[in-house]
C-alpha cells in the first residue's frame, strides 16, 4: 500500500470548502432566494462536491494513485447510496403524491 503524505495546508484547505459547501446551502434555503427547483439543484451539486472534497482532502483518495481494487469498492459503494438515497426520495415523493 502507497504512503500518502498530506501537509496541514492540504487538511486545512478541505476544512475550508468543507465549510463553504456547507454554508452555501444553508444561506440558500435560510434566504429564499431561489424557487423549488434549483434549491433542490444547488443543494445536490454542494453535497456531491463536498463528497469529492473528503475524499480527496480528508481520505486522501486520488484517482492517480489509488487501486483500481479500491476505486472498484469506492464506485460499488456510490452505487448502492445513489440507490438507497434515490428509492427513499422516490418513495418520500410517492407517499406524497398519493396523500394529496
Amino acid at each position: 500500500m502507497q504512503a500518502h503524505e498530506h501537509s496541514l495546508k492540504d487538511y486545512l484547505t478541505g476544512l475550508v470548502l468543507a465549510i463553504i459547501l456547507t454554508v452555501i446551502p444553508f444561506w440558500v434555503v435560510w434566504s429564499s432566494a431561489f424557487p423549488a427547483k434549483p434549491l433542490f439543484a444547488i443543494i445536490a451539486l454542494c453535497a456531491l462536491v463536498q463528497v469529492l472534497v473528503h475524499l480527496r482532502f480528508f481520505l486522501n483518495i486520488s484517482l492517480k494513485r489509488t487501486g483500481k481494487d479500491y476505486l472498484t469498492a469506492l464506485f460499488f459503494a456510490g452505487v448502492l447510496i445513489f440507490i438507497m438515497a434515490g428509492g427513499t426520495i422516490w418513495i418520500l415523493f410517492d407517499l406524497n403524491f398519493r396523500m394529496m
